[in-house]
C-alpha cells in the first residue's frame, strides 16, 4: 500500500447483531450490570451500515448474525486486512473463535490473500491491530499475545510490527485509533498516553496527536474516499461532548458523528464493527 492510499476503501464487511448479545456478549467488567438494549444496538448498528453504504459509497457485504456466536458484530477482531493480504485471526476468547468462519468465506469472495492462524499458542484480536499506513503496533492485551504479533509480522511482512502492553483497557483501539494520515487520535488517560508514548519512543516515524478528553471517543474511523475527501466517523456529542468539540478542529474532515453508545456497554467501539478493505475494480 501507497501511502497516499492510506485510508482509500472501497468495501466494508460487516455482521448485523444477534438477540444474545444483550445476555452473552463478553464485557470485561464482568461486574458491569450496564443492560443492552437490543432493539437500540440494532438501529444503531443499521445507521452506521447505512453511513458506510450510503453516505460513503462503499459496498458492504453483510454477514448473516449467528445466536450462538453473541459478539460476533465486532467483526474488525477476527480479521486483519491489509493491502490484498487477509489474516483470519485466532481470538482471545475461546467463545469468539466460530465467528471466524463466515469472515474467511467473505474475504475469500472478495478474492484476497487468506492467511490464516493455526497456531493453537496464538491469539490475536483485531481490536488490538493499529496498522498506521506505515507500519503495525499491536496491543499485548488479555486478548493478544506475542506469539499472534509475531504471526501478523509474519503476514505482512512489507511492514514494520511492533508490540505496546495493554494493561487497562480491553484493547489496544479501546483508547486509540487512526484520525487522519499521521495523526492519533489517543484518549487523555494515564494508560493510553503510556501506550502512546511507547509508539513514538518504537517508531522511525513521526505522527502527530490529536488528544480527547474521553478514552473510548479516541476510537473513530479515518477514510480517505475520492471525490469526498478526508472523512471521520466519531462518537456522537451526546454521547462525548468535549471529545466531539475537540473533532471538530479537524478543518479538514468530513465529520460524521455515528451513535454508539449501547454497543460501547459491552465494550464495543466504532472501528469493531467494520472489517473495511480496498478492493478497486480490476481494470
Amino acid at each position: 500500500m501507497q501511502y497516499a492510499d492510506f485510508g482509500r476503501f472501497t468495501h466494508a464487511v460487516v455482521r448485523a447483531i444477534p438477540e444474545s448479545l444483550t445476555a452473552e456478549a463478553l464485557r470485561r467488567d464482568s461486574a458491569s450490570q450496564q443492560q443492552v438494549d437490543t432493539a437500540a444496538a440494532q438501529l444503531e448498528t443499521e445507521r452506521y451500515f447505512s453511513v458506510l453504504e450510503n453516505t460513503l459509497g462503499l459496498r458492504v457485504v453483510r454477514l448473516q448474525e449467528e445466536e450462538a456466536l453473541p459478539d460476533c458484530v465486532f467483526v474488525e477482531d477476527v480479521a486483519v486486512v491489509c493491502g490484498d493480504t487477509a489474516l483470519v485471526t485466532r481470538p482471545g476468547a475461546p467463545s469468539r473463535r466460530g465467528e471466524t468462519e463466515a469472515m474467511k468465506k467473505a474475504l475469500t469472495d472478495l478474492d484476497l490473500n487468506i492467511v490464516e492462524m493455526t497456531d493453537e499458542s496464538a491469539t490475536l484480536d483485531g481490536g488490538d491491530v493499529l496498522f498506521t499506513g506505515k507500519e503495525f503496533f499491536v496491543g499485548l492485551s488479555k486478548r493478544t499475545n506475542r506469539r499472534g504479533a509475531e504471526i501478523l509480522a509474519d503476514a505482512f511482512k512489507d511492514y514494520a510490527v511492533s508490540t505496546v502492553p495493554v494493561l487497562d483497557h480491553l484493547h489496544l483501539k479501546s483508547f486509540c485509533s487512526m484520525a487522519g494520515p499521521g495523526l492519533i487520535a489517543i484518549g487523555s488517560s494515564e494508560a493510553a498516553q503510556k501506550a502512546l508514548k511507547t509508539m513514538q519512543q518504537m517508531s522511525d516515524h513521526k505522527y502527530d496527536k490529536l488528544t480527547v478528553p474521553d478514552d473510548a471517543a479516541a476510537n473513530c474511523i479515518y477514510m480517505n474516499l475520492p471525490g469526498k475527501g478526508h472523512i471521520l466517523l466519531h462518537c456522537t456529542p451526546e454521547e462525548f461532548p468535549e471529545s466531539s468539540k475537540v473533532f471538530e478542529k479537524l478543518k479538514d474532515h468530513m465529520l460524521i458523528p455515528v451513535p454508539n453508545s449501547e454497543k460501547m456497554k459491552v465494550d464495543g467501539g466504532l472501528t469493531c464493527c467494520s472489517v473495511l478493505i480496498n478492493r478497486p475494480e480490476k481494470l
